[in-house]
């Protein structure tokens, strides 16, 4: 770590297994400007240990950014705001903006929250961090978005695995109906033809069965959401 770094640790959501990234910027002297988690979160300067929590702390490179006083300067400038919001401006999108000057937040962006697709083992607990920092009805509402994202996915990804499958078996009768006509020329053409879909099955199968571990941690979430909504009310 260095003066300047965009830095992050894996902080585990209370009673789940899921983690989400908590980034901060080091001041270089044992200091860190981070979204620090209050009753109302608020980019504070916090000492590394208590940024850490006993955590490891890992560095995300930027192939361009800010010098070292600058990126500080930055983050500096927004100490004791207190607009956190999960969707466009949390921790990370804090932290790169301060590097980079662009507010973004890559685990977003994995999520389908963002501008990329739905994916990422670590996205759902992104849910539990609006949960954790006391906004129970955005997670519902943020889980149900996600939650129609992925079937949206999922009606794109069924069918493609659906031609592909077809496809494979459809070169496998072929390779099988070579060989009973003895003609081996043949099926080592089909066997080829077929590798492909193969593969592609296996590939829309893995995309399948990511989207329904997502769909029950969130589904799983979002329980535990609609109770603290309930406690709260």
């Amino acid at each position: 770590m260095a003066r300047g770094d965009q830095i992050y640790v894996l902080r585990p959501f209370v009673g789940l297994s899921a983690i989400y990234e908590h980034h901060g910027i080091d001041c270089g002297d044992g200091t860190v400007i981070h979204y620090r988690k209050t009753d109302t979160a608020t980019i504070a300067r916090t000492s590394i240990a208590e940024f850490a929590m006993g955590n490891r702390i890992f560095v995300k490179e930027h192939p361009v950014s800010y010098i070292p006083d600058i990126v500080i300067s930055r983050a500096e400038s927004r100490l004791g705001e207190q607009r956190y919001n999960l969707l466009n401006n949390n921790c990370e999108h804090f932290t790169n903006w301060c590097k980079t000057g662009r507010s973004e937040c890559q685990q977003l962006a994995d999520f389908g929250l963002g501008v990329g697709g739905v994916g990422g083992d670590s996205a759902p607990s992104l849910i539990n961090e609006a949960a954790e920092t006391g906004n129970p009805i955005d997670a519902v509402r943020m889980i149900d978005q996600a939650l129609r994202n992925i079937e949206a996915t999922r009606s794109q990804l069924q069918p493609q695995y659906d031609r592909a499958m077809a496809e494979a078996n459809t070169w496998q009768r072929v390779a099988q109906l070579a060989l009973r006509q003895n003609r081996e020329d043949l099926a080592r053409a089909a066997i080829e033809r077929r590798l492909p879909h193969k593969k592609a099955t296996a590939d829309f199968r893995a995309q399948l069965d990511q989207l329904d571990t997502m769909q029950r941690s969130l589904e799983q979430n979002r329980r535990l959401a609609e109770r603290k909504v309930t406690t709260t009310v």
